[in-house]
């Protein structure tokens, strides 16, 4: 098997960047989920409630963060921290340090998004604190992770996907892109759902990934990530139920959570040959 994709998100629930290589950190992909959209009351904002945060594309430089939608000339954010007072923001249940970027982001977002963006801002992790991934499913281990839903990385492969989009065209709807998953590492794999049999990843760069828990899938799976819409029907969310890959888990499921085991600063790169070892049963 092979890693035929790497997706990093700088921006939670706005694009993601497709990478040939990436630095491996315990809290994800490097610069993934590092910063977040926050309304007023300082909860975090997702295509949840806004689909068309799907629209903004994201770019790294050596210097910025570049923001950039068809409606407005693109916005540059500095990679250094900005000068502010950390402030408390909510991811899910969680309550993080997080520093807010600079006013003329919330004007841009307006711009560029209409009056549903009102009161939204962007702020940054502030990375000497530390989220910690739930205990549970750790086994006794534990992990941390920025602004992601959970867990610091999503693994999800092609042969899962083939198999859904196998049962949507059955039941005559159309097939989906992975962009619906928004994960950060695609591994090329014939049988499908075999990632839910998988207890470690490891690659050939000396790194290792130990996957944790089954992803529970959302309602961001029906919004088209190229036009920030959703389509009339509720798919694939509707298909994925049908098919009950987690039998003992309630909700539809797709890709696993993983975190990193072995290999903190090292690099994963597409292409690389990656071997798995399963669970015991």
């Amino acid at each position: 098997m092979n890693i035929t994709q790497l997706i990093v998100y700088p921006v939670k629930s706005l694009k993601g960047i497709n990478v040939t290589q990436s630095e491996l950190h315990g809290h994800g992909l490097a610069w993934d989920r590092r910063w977040m959209l926050v309304d007023a009351q300082q909860r975090f904002v997702t295509q949840r409630q806004l689909p068309e945060l799907a629209t903004i594309a994201v770019e790294l430089t050596d210097q910025a963060l570049v923001l950039s939608h068809p409606k407005v000339d693109p916005i540059a954010i500095p990679l250094e921290d900005p000068q502010g007072n950390l402030r408390l923001v909510k991811v899910w249940n969680d309550h993080c340090k997080a520093l807010p970027e600079s006013e003329d982001v919330s004007h841009w977002l307006m711009a560029a998004l209409g009056e549903q963006a009102q009161g939204i801002s962007l702020v940054r992790f502030a990375t000497e604190f530390t989220r910690s991934v739930e205990e549970d499913f750790l086994a006794g281990g534990e992990a941390h992770t920025y602004f992601s839903d959970g867990y610091p990385f999503l693994i999800t492969t092609t042969g899962s996907l083939d198999a859904l989009n196998q049962a949507l065209v059955a039941n005559g709807q159309s097939p989906v892109p992975m962009n619906r998953f928004r994960p950060n590492i695609v591994v090329d794999c014939d049988d499908a759902w075999a990632e839910d049999q998988w207890a470690t990843l490891a690659g050939e760069g000396g790194y290792e990934l130990t996957l944790r828990k089954p992803c529970q899938r959302c309602k961001i799976t029906t919004v088209d990530q190229h036009t920030g819409t959703i389509p009339a029907q509720a798919e694939p969310l509707k298909t994925l139920l049908s098919l009950n890959t987690q039998p003992h888990l309630k909700g539809a499921h797709f890709g696993q959570n993983a975190t990193l085991t072995t290999g903190q600063g090292g690099t994963i790169r597409v292409g690389d040959e990656v071997v798995s070892t399963h669970r015991e049963t």
